[in-house]
């Protein structure tokens, strides 16, 4: 994704992934504030933006904008894209029949006959009984225990996090398993690769799981990251990229290793934190600090993910200093852009807002940023 797009300095977007019952990404939700309500950002070409961003992927647009939101449904909408229509709109009778002929999800308790899906906010699911006949998702989740109470009130699916908010530590040790033992593989080799060890120990060490010698091989050759040619072995790897862009690519087959599969919305979560702290650093000429910021957004979940707060976790993880600052002591160079990247996640304008001014950015830099990260995740997934 290439293409400057001017509406994106008119919005604010947000962003989360609809995890289904199984915890399977099933769609991304995409969150529209217009910067300015008075007037009304031009619909197709947002959708002109969107499209080159998510050629293929399912998309649900939350648009909180009535003129935009108008224009949408007015508009040729993408086959991969649908549109979230409040119910208290549906007393519009023009845009309740053009809602239902794009099989929009309607947001709020209704039973409105044409609209199969419903969106529930977490407070509106209460303890009753769901409309009947409908497929209700649920949005507003922040945690693992919203999650539970939504799937446990009978959503089929819930739009939001596992993993906002303070990390708890497990009151009881997990127990040690395969997929732990495959992480301190990871663990070790980017230990190795940090004290400079020959090519010959570091083929030893990951020859010991070698489904994650194909992975990161996989990822090294997608079109993600544009390499001119295939990366044939792991040696080739090093001759091609060296020690210092090698860490990179560790980083990120740590941050999506995980073989638990209520792990996925925290992956979902951490790929795309950390290629959207690179995007925002494009501009900056040091590419140190933009592996760097990939790095400090890619971690940033590692505490969720192996069940250990980063005090402990980054004793055995080598990580340069400015990303402990980040994830450690929350202070820092990069701590103010991993605080924009929560924001955009909690689909919260104002947090939004404040974030940009504190790091002196435009709405349409970040969005940009924003799309094109979410562009490539989907290619590496």
């Amino acid at each position: 994704m290439n293409s400057t797009h001017a509406v994106l300095g008119q919005v604010a977007l947000g962003y989360a992934p609809l995890v289904s019952k199984s915890f399977d990404i099933e769609a991304t939700r995409v969150t529209v504030f217009a910067l300015r309500p008075e007037t009304t950002p031009d619909a197709s070409a947002l959708l002109a933006a969107l499209a080159e961003a998510f050629p293929a992927r399912p998309v649900l647009l939350n648009v909180a904008h009535e003129g935009l939101l108008k224009g949408l449904l007015a508009a040729a909408l993408p086959g991969n894209m649908k549109v979230e229509v409040p119910a208290f709109l549906l007393s519009d009778a023009d845009l309740a029949a053009q809602a239902q002929v794009r099989g929009a999800l309607l947001k709020g308790r209704s039973d409105a006959a044409g609209f199969k899906q419903l969106v529930l906010d977490l407070q509106e699911l209460g303890g009753g009984p769901l409309p009947a006949g409908k497929s209700v998702l649920v949005s507003g989740a922040r945690s693992a225990a919203d999650f539970k109470q939504a799937l446990d009130g009978g959503a089929a699916g819930v739009l939001g996090w596992t993993v906002h908010g303070e990390f708890e530590a497990p009151a009881v040790p997990a127990t040690r398993n395969d997929g732990q033992a495959d992480l301190q593989v990871i663990v070790e080799l980017m230990s190795r690769v940090d004290q400079g060890e020959d090519v010959e120990r570091l083929e030893q060490t990951l020859k010991r799981d070698p489904s994650l010698a194909f992975k990161l091989l996989r990822y090294m050759n997608s079109a993600a990251f544009g390499l001119s040619v295939e990366v044939s072995s792991f040696r080739h790897a090093i001759m091609l990229l060296g020690y210092a862009r090698l860490r990179r690519w560790l980083a990120l087959l740590l941050a999506t290793a995980s073989k638990d599969h209520a792990m996925r919305p925290v992956m979902f979560g951490a790929l795309r934190r950390g290629l959207v702290m690179e995007e925002l650093a494009k501009s900056m000429t040091d590419s140190e600090v933009r592996d760097e910021m990939f790095i400090c957004g890619l971690f940033s979940l590692l505490d969720h993910m192996l069940k250990q707060p980063f005090e402990k976790l980054l004793q055995s993880i080598p990580v340069p200093e400015r990303v402990r600052q980040a994830l450690v002591d929350q202070t820092g160079p990069y701590h103010g852009y991993l605080q924009l990247v929560q924001a955009i996640e909690n689909e919260s304008v104002l947090d939004v807002r404040d974030a940009l001014d504190t790091l002196m950015l435009g709405p349409d830099e970040v969005n940009h940023a924003v799309l094109r990260a979410l562009h490539k995740a989907a290619q590496l997934e």
